[in-house]
């Protein structure tokens, strides 16, 4: 009997663990993905920024491995709602989670809850489609906005803010996103760092772009640049060199002509959100300077010097944190499936459960790039290959029982193939607009388009 594994999502750490797993050498295997929405990629599909069509590329590689006969695809099943974790250690010899991490940090600031004041989650969720979040509004009414945080994803949210929505026009952005960013108001963007160029979690491509933008001028102090002597030893790493050289260089430049500004803020921390009648109109920062944090590293420290922006809107990205699943083991301090090094461990004990394993997000925290999670996943999959050699599995069934049980429970499943007709679907509306696709973006329209196709 071939070993059986699950795997509950099917982002990019899901494909890359399933790619290892049919490629590994030892043994026969079968592998079953499950994910929450009808359709695949994660991601790639509701993260990604719609003008970075490059990245979203890499979605042939996970087709690839979805082609393979030893592959299914279960889309629109949910664990926790259709299938229990019971179900799959009943079934299946291995399980790996790999739901990364869905729900943003929040800031803990007076004011976060005024109206204006959002995820940068939320707002990404809605341009790109995802049917969690395209029912959300946004009002662009504002003549400023704040970004707190300087990770990728606050780049993407500075950039769509920024850019000329003409230059999204052939992308695939939900079309009342585009027609909102034609509406908008935007003029004056400010991201917020709460240390220094050198800490910037940017990577220098992001930081870059938004400095091309030929709708906005990036502007930088320069007395907010420079470095202290603490972040000045950090110049030997060469992509913080290459971050800072550039903002560095950006500073020279001042404000430019172009019609919108994003204004790169160093050294600031929210303390308050303020508002009248209900509704952002500016927040309040404290300057930092950095300190050892114990660890080798810098942290920020308050200086007890403040300042308030006025701005309309207000979008946080300063991190990210899992979604407890009923029946998996959750770490809520961290936020993630508690694991060594891959193993899913119990809480008390920190002893391994057999045949449970995680990757990406939900494994080691929102840290690195698409492409990240393919070691990461590996590394997992090693683990797993040791322990089917070892003898270390669930007592399972056959998954060979899990479509009828799934119609028994009334869920209507998507495979593989009806991804494959609603993907062409979605292609051919495209073209017909002059767009890379036109997204389905709530679930039922996606079911009813399969359902008309067959």
């Amino acid at each position: 009997m071939p070993v059986c594994v699950a795997i509950v999502g099917s982002g990019p750490a899901g494909f890359y663990a399933a790619e290892a797993l049919l490629k590994a050498p030892e043994g026969d295997l079968r592998v079953d993905m499950f994910d929450r929405l009808p359709t695949p990629y994660g991601l790639v599909r509701g993260g990604v920024a719609p003008d970075h069509q490059k990245i979203k590329s890499v979605t042939a590689v996970y087709e690839r491995v979805a082609l393979r006969p030893e592959f299914r695809f279960f889309g629109n099943v949910a664990l926790g709602r259709d299938l229990q974790a019971s179900d799959l250690r009943g079934h299946y010899h291995q399980i790996v989670y790999a739901v990364g991490n869905e729900h943003d940090r929040r800031l803990g600031v007076p004011g976060e809850d005024l109206r204006g004041s959002h995820s940068a989650t939320a707002f990404v969720g809605w341009y790109n489609g995802h049917p969690d979040y395209r029912d959300l509004s946004f009002d662009l009414s504002a003549e400023r906005a704040a970004v707190v945080g300087v990770g990728n994803v606050a780049m993407d949210v500075t950039r769509v803010l920024a850019r000329d929505p003409d230059t999204l026009a052939g992308t695939d952005i939900a079309d009342y996103a585009l027609e909102a960013l034609r509406r908008s108001r935007v003029r004056e963007i400010y991201i917020l760092a709460r240390r220094g160029p050198a800490q910037a979690a940017y990577s220098p491509d992001e930081i870059q772009e938004i400095g091309g933008l030929a709708s906005a001028d990036l502007v930088v102090d320069l007395g907010e640049a420079v470095l202290d002597e603490a972040s000045r030893t950090q110049m030997s790493n060469p992509r913080v060199k290459k971050n800072v050289d550039y903002v560095v260089e950006q500073s020279r430049r001042g404000e430019g002509e172009k019609p919108r500004k994003v204004r790169l803020r160093f050294l600031v921390s929210p303390v308050e959100i303020l508002g009248e009648k209900g509704r952002v109109t500016a927040i309040r920062l404290e300057k930092n300077r950095l300190v050892p944090d114990g660890k080798g590293g810098l942290q920020a420290e308050g200086t007890g010097v403040f300042e308030v922006l006025p701005v309309g809107l207000v979008f946080r990205s300063v991190g990210y944190r899992g979604v407890p699943i009923p029946g998996v083991p959750f770490d809520e301090k961290s936020g993630r499936i508690p694991n060594a090094e891959g193993r899913v461990v119990d809480p008390a004990t920190r002893q391994p459960l057999p045949g449970e394993y995680v990757v990406g997000w939900a494994k080691r925290g929102p840290s690195g790039l698409i492409g990240t999670n393919r070691g990461c996943a590996a590394a997992t999959v090693k683990l797993m290959v040791e322990d089917q050699t070892a003898g270390r599995l669930n007592r399972a069934g056959s998954p060979d029982a899990i479509p009828a049980l799934l119609r028994q429970r009334g869920v209507e499943f998507v495979t593989f193939q009806d991804w494959k007709t609603l993907d062409s679907i979605e292609v051919s509306r495209g073209a017909q607009v002059g767009k890379v696709r036109v997204k389905f973006t709530r679930v039922p329209e996606m079911l009813a388009a399969i359902r008309g196709a067959k």
